[in-house]
């Protein structure tokens, strides 16, 4: 194998820039500044979203819509699929008119 071709790997303090909230990982990112976490120093890197300030983690809905992405996919869909079904049942009608007659196998 080849050496020092791979960064080095350490522990890294992450910071939620929208909530505050702290925790330490082990990453390769490099970044340039430190904080002192618990005691000891470690690099520190920035975050805009963690588990923290997700809304999927939190529970909260702030940035969904109004309606769910789902929700707007069956409204839209709903009347295409009521026309398709309606066309289907005319359809049927005429094509067992076409049809001959089965006979009956004794």
């Amino acid at each position: 194998m080849k050496d020092d071709i791979h960064p080095p790997y350490q522990d890294i303090l992450f910071v939620d820039n929208s909530t505050g909230y702290k925790f330490v990982c082990g990453s390769t990112l490099k970044p340039k500044t430190t904080e002192t976490y618990e005691g000891k120093e470690y690099p520190v890197y920035h975050v805009t979203v963690s588990s923290s300030s997700h809304p999927f983690f939190t529970g909260s809905k702030q940035f969904v819509d109004a309606e769910g992405r789902v929700d707007k996919f069956l409204k839209r869909y709903a009347q295409k699929g009521q026309q398709q079904q309606q066309k289907k049942e005319e359809e049927q009608p005429d094509a067992k008119k076409d049809q001959p007659a089965k006979k009956k196998k004794k």
